[in-house]
């Protein structure tokens, strides 16, 4: 999993990268300050790490991250090469300096902006998933456990984003270290953190792959030539035709495969419906479709 990539100065691709970078990278600091320090949550990552730190020790959260960001790059650098690149360094460097700036002029005692806490966990992973989708656009890393679970990949036999869930799982047990109000154990801190990498994770793959509007259809019908006359004569979508061997009968059947959008795909059941009420019809999410018709190869 490298980040280096080499855009062409001035180029549409870098600035389109940049433009992400720098936003992706001013809304993570922004909302790190905002909506997570103040309700001591720590969603993964070195700045869920420096949330606990400045609750136990009122350490500013910018200073704690560069004492661990520093050493993570110098010792991911060592292990697995430069693999970050200019990208993830300026990410970092952005991220810091706004979480310093935010920490020192604009909120300074970390006041909360949302007095409700569930409501300000769902604008917290949000705002998150924005940012960390825009910079992953932008083909670079936010650094901190994104770093550690490379460095475990190079180790473990377990997959790089299954590492990077173990890490920022771990982190959010920190949270436990944390007194609540009521002077218990801070179980909410751990289950808000949660509840927000779970969100993160959803308008991550948004923004980064597109809202789901589209679905993929596959179809087994004895009247397949007429499903797909309706596919393409009247939703105007194309349509492959595969023919396959039905394991239980040993009959070669004809299987019609296509994307449209879920109104197209009412309209295409109601014909079904009319035309072979025994059609077997498997319908799941299509998460990102290139190619004509829909979104270009060549666009980011």
């Amino acid at each position: 999993m490298a980040f280096v990539t080499k855009e062409k100065f001035l180029s549409k691709d870098w600035l389109n990268a940049y433009a992400y970078l720098i936003l992706g990278s001013i809304i993570f600091a922004v909302s790190d300050i905002l909506f997570v320090v103040p309700y001591k949550l720590a969603p993964g990552g070195v700045y869920g790490i420096a949330t606990v730190l400045n609750t136990l020790f009122s350490w500013k959260i910018s200073y704690c991250t560069l004492a661990m960001e520093i050493p993570l790059l110098i010792l991911g650098t060592i292990i697995l090469g430069p693999r970050f690149g200019v990208k993830t360094m300026v990410s970092i460097g952005i991220i810091l300096s706004t979480v310093w700036f935010m920490e020192t002029y604009v909120s300074p005692d970390y006041a909360k902006v949302i007095a409700d806490p569930m409501l300000n966990t769902i604008v917290a992973g949000v705002f998150y998933g924005i940012s960390i989708g825009f910079i992953f656009k932008s083909r670079a890393t936010s650094g901190g456990s994104d770093i550690i679970a490379m460095i475990l990949a190079k180790y473990i036999k377990l997959s790089l984003g299954k590492l990077v869930m173990i890490v920022d799982s771990i982190i959010v047990l920190f949270t436990l270290v944390q007194p609540s109000e009521t002077g218990t154990m801070g179980w909410e801190f751990a289950i808000y953190s949660l509840i927000i990498i779970y969100i993160e994770g959803k308008i991550i793959d948004m923004v980064v792959s597109g809202a789901s509007y589209h679905k993929t259809v596959m179809i087994v019908s004895d009247q397949y030539e007429s499903i797909s006359l309706k596919i393409k004569n009247d939703l105007m979508r194309g349509a492959t035709i595969f023919t396959g061997t039905g394991a239980y009968s040993g009959e070669d059947k004809k299987m019609i495969y296509s994307v449209m959008s879920r109104r197209e795909l009412e309209i295409l059941k109601l014909h079904i419906r009319e035309v072979d009420p025994n059609a077997f019809v498997n319908v799941t999410e299509a998460n990102e479709i290139l190619g004509e018709g829909f979104k270009s190869l060549n666009e980011d």
